[in-house]
């Protein structure tokens, strides 16, 4: 599948999401915000869920946190524009609490399709919640931040990346700056001979994808 047709199946994916009525989050959500970029992005970031801006302008990471990611992308030689955005929940949570499991359950399928079709090499989670559920341990972001691993996503070992999440980040400098110097890593991983080899993995899908328990997160601010 070249880019131009994992755009158009990204594109029905979401055509599929905005419709969505899995859980009680579509009754108070103003815009699904499904993901968006590029369709061939070697690296996908991927936060927890919308918050107000995001919600309504109907993008992953809205407003100041958004131009933070660009500026420090941009410090080092990476677009914005050249990454796939994506977040674990697609409707805003009330007052932005944490996503209960059954959220989390009826909307992670789509999540597991967009890193199906995009192919990215490199998923930065953002943030404790993403971070735990991607990579299926229950450890905040404090802990592993910073420290790639491999993982099986979307069908295929991929290099997950943790890091702060920008929101977080904004409002707290000693975090800014750890969350500088791990994305200055993220050319380096992206340019790493030490490639995730791929595996004969049978991908999630938006209609077949078996639910997951979400495991115990110590959950900070993201």
């Amino acid at each position: 599948m070249n880019a131009s047709e994992r755009a158009a199946a990204l594109d029905a994916v979401a055509v599929e999401a905005a419709g969505c009525v899995r859980c009680p989050l579509s009754e108070g959500r103003t815009r699904v915000v499904f993901g968006e970029g590029d369709p061939d992005a070697d690296l996908a970031l991927v936060g927890e869920s919308p918050g107000f801006h995001e919600d309504r302008e109907g993008m992953p990471f809205a407003g100041r946190g958004r131009e933070l990611l660009r500026r420090l992308l941009g410090q080092v030689g990476l677009s914005l524009e050249e990454t796939y955005l994506a977040t674990v929940l697609k409707c805003r949570p009330p007052g932005n609490r944490d996503p209960l499991p059954e959220e989390t359950v009826s909307c992670e399928p789509y999540l597991y399709r967009q890193l199906e079709l995009v192919r990215p090499r490199v998923v930065a989670s953002l943030g404790s919640f993403a971070t735990a559920l991607l990579s299926g341990r229950a450890l905040g972001i404090t802990r592993v931040h910073g420290q790639e691993q491999e993982v099986a996503l979307g069908g295929r070992v991929v290099k997950l990346y943790p890091l702060y999440h920008p929101a977080a980040a904004l409002y707290t400098p000693s975090m800014l700056a750890v969350l500088e110097r791990d994305i200055a890593r993220l050319p380096a991983l992206l340019a790493s001979d030490a490639t995730p080899s791929e595996q004969a993995l049978v991908a999630p899908t938006v209609s077949q994808a078996e639910p997951a328990v979400l495991r115990p997160v110590q959950l900070g601010l993201f």
